[in-house]
């Protein structure tokens, strides 16, 4: 029977001749082998892995996935075959995947139903490719006739879709099929045994793989051609292959109410054309207990009309020659019964059975049962993000927005660990608009306008000017507090301090100014300053810079507290005012670095600008003028 004709059906038996397949595709038996190669489609990364471990236990010698495909990305995926690590090429068209792996003639396809049809074909039309597998469901049905027609055309094989593929114990298995390790090893699939089967249900053929390895020796191999109204082969194709596989001694068929495929399996048997014993069962006898027509789980699984309800086809297939029990609760038996018979005549010689190899267990899934400790890499004590929703020092970001926190609470908390008083994030955020820009003549903003014009992008530009940060640009923040705070502690006058500093040939750092006075002050100072007399509880060391200002002053009067100077000494103020820090916190942040990182954070910004400024400007590559340049021996 021809499956895209299925709507046409009339009459039996004149319409159950053949399957979907040709004869000449299906005649060779067996699909897979111990070497069988895969292309995967659409990376996943469990059933990939799954079928590696699968590859492991049967003694493999190498990998049953050659690469994998996924459209648009190149390189490696690392996955484990037993308890080696290996990278498996990833391609990003079908055509260089099958040009890379040539020996490679299963193509395995995880693409959506949307994608399934067209990347299916593409992959039927590579002369290296010779089985297709759909996993996804609700391929549309125009689309899986066409590709059942141009695979019987070419000699080709479709499982699916709909399916969850197929197994040869010992040998090969499609994703995920037999599902887990510990199913796998408990049904017997890592060697071969002397059934075939096939079914419909990917699910169901888990169940009966698990029957059959109970009162046989197990499968050799098992097919899920899946629920689909029209499958790209049909239990018959697959029992007629089982015919011509020698270590197939009996087979097993599970159908399902709907669609007439198990009537070519009828035909095939009263031509003779089947050989071994078929044991069958046709699962939906219970839909003639509902009044109306009953949709089961699978698309074709739908009863349109007597013929095509279970009990008709049980009745069939046990007029044909097959095994039939009188129910699904029997059908194990009729296995058992049929296995036993077949080894009492000498038909049979059981497998002798073997103990795979242990899987290494993977090390997340150790831990969590507890079986190994495992040291971690980073320790990270500021933000989680495992719940669900990202959380900040503790605090869930719902709440950061809920509570219309902004951004010097959000540095209080990502850089101190704390929600800080309204006057400190208030403090923080003033420093970072008042540091946001200086101008385009300053260090660091030039760096980056020359970076810019030379075409390069963003964050190479911004890169080029944070780069000019240090002790002599924007890095004085921090030696500004550290020696302010070590003076006042220390009990020292403004002079003894700044004739230290002199005397060490150090530059009092926060103090001096190229273009302010005495008599010009910095703005940004004042209004710092401003700030935290009205809302500081303490401002003991702003009060010293000033008085080591007013020794400066003395003299030269371009020796003004300058912002450096006036943000370090505040600084100072916020931890040791807001009563939130020991003194030794206070020390740690003075010594890593936490003030510079307040001027990198904000001159970002105005480095940013510049670049946009730049770019929207489309300004030509900078170079510098010769008669700027003092050319000299």
């Amino acid at each position: 029977m021809r499956v895209g004709e299925r709507e046409e059906i009339s009459s039996f038996p004149s319409c159950f001749l053949l399957s979907s397949l040709c004869a000449e595709a299906m005649a060779t038996g067996q699909l897979f082998s111990r070497t069988t190669q895969a292309l995967f489609y659409n990376y996943k990364q469990l059933p990939i892995q799954r079928m590696l471990d699968f590859d492991f236990i049967c003694g493999r010698e190498t990998p049953s996935v050659a690469g994998i495909i996924n459209p648009g990305a190149e390189g490696f995926q690392k996955l484990f075959f037993g308890q080696e690590e290996i990278a498996i090429p990833v391609h990003s068209t079908i055509e260089a995947a099958c040009a890379a792996h040539p020996t490679a003639d299963v193509f395995i396809n995880f693409a959506s139903f949307r994608s399934a049809a067209a990347s299916s074909m593409s992959a039927l039309k590579q002369p290296t490719i010779r089985v297709v597998a759909i996993i996804a469901e609700g391929v549309p049905e125009s689309d899986t006739k066409q590709l059942i027609a141009y695979a019987r055309s070419n000699n080709k094989v479709v499982i699916g879709p709909a399916t969850v593929g197929g197994i040869q114990a010992g040998a090969f298995k499609i994703g995920d099929t037999a599902g887990t390790i510990d199913n796998i090893v408990q049904c017997k699939l890592y060697r071969p045994g002397s059934v075939g089967f096939v079914s419909k249900s990917g699910g169901m053929s888990n169940e009966m793989y698990n029957t059959i390895a109970r009162v046989t020796d197990g499968i050799y191999e098992g097919i899920a051609i899946g629920g689909d109204v029209f499958p790209g082969s049909t239990l018959s194709d697959h029992i007629l292959r089982f015919n011509n596989i020698p270590q197939i001694k009996m087979m097993v068929v599970l159908g399902e109410l709907g669609g007439r495929d198990e009537y070519s399996l009828v035909e095939a048997l009263k031509q003779g054309k089947v050989n071994k014993p078929v044991v069958a069962w046709v699962s939906g006898t219970c839909a003639r207990l509902f009044k109306s027509e009953v949709q089961f789980g699978h698309a074709g699984a739908k009863s349109g009309g007597e013929m095509e309800s279970a009990q008709a086809k049980n009745q069939a297939l046990k007029e044909a020659g097959a095994v039939v029990p009188t129910s699904y609760e029997a059908f194990e038996d009729a296995i058992k019964e049929t296995f036993e018979k077949l080894v009492e005549e000498g038909k049979i010689t059981p497998v002798k059975e073997v103990k795979p190899p242990q899987i290494p267990e993977d090390l997340n899934s150790a831990i969590k049962s507890g079986k190994v400790r495992a040291p971690t890499h980073i320790i990270s004590t500021i933000s989680d993000d495992r719940g669900e929703e990202p959380c900040y020092a503790g605090v869930p970001m719902s709440s950061i927005v809920e509570q219309g926190f902004g951004v010097g609470d959000v540095i209080s908390l990502l850089w101190f660990k704390r929600s800080l008083p309204r006057y400190c994030t208030k403090f923080i955020e003033i420093c970072i608009m008042l540091c946001a820009d200086h101008g385009p003549c300053v260090s660091g903003a030039h760096n980056t306008i020359v970076t810019a014009r030379a075409g390069k992008d963003l964050v190479s530009s911004l890169v080029s000017g944070l780069l000019t940060i240090g002790p002599r640009f924007g890095g004085a923040i921090d030696d500004a507090a550290r020696y302010f705070k070590d003076a006042y502690d220390r009990g020292l006058t403004p002079y003894e301090f700044v004739e230290s500093m002199k005397k060490k040939g150090i530059r009092v750092p926060g103090i001096g100014h190229r273009i302010k006075r005495g008599d010009n002050r910095d703005k940004r100072v004042e209004l710092l300053q401003l700030f935290a007399r009205t809302n500081f509880p303490s401002v003991k060391y702003m009060e010293y810079a000033v008085q080591v200002e007013t020794y400066t002053l003395s003299k030269a009067n371009n020796l003004v507290l300058n912002v450096d100077g006036a943000i370090g000494s505040l600084f100072l103020d916020l931890l040791a005012g807001s009563g939130m820090f020991t003194k030794q916190e206070i020390d740690e942040i003075i010594e890593i670095g936490y003030l510079n990182g307040l001027f990198v954070l904000a001159r970002s910004i105005g480095l940013i600008g510049h670049t946009f400024d730049q770019k929207r400007l489309k300004q030509p590559l900078y170079r510098h003028p010769w008669e700027d340049v003092l050319y000299t021996k």
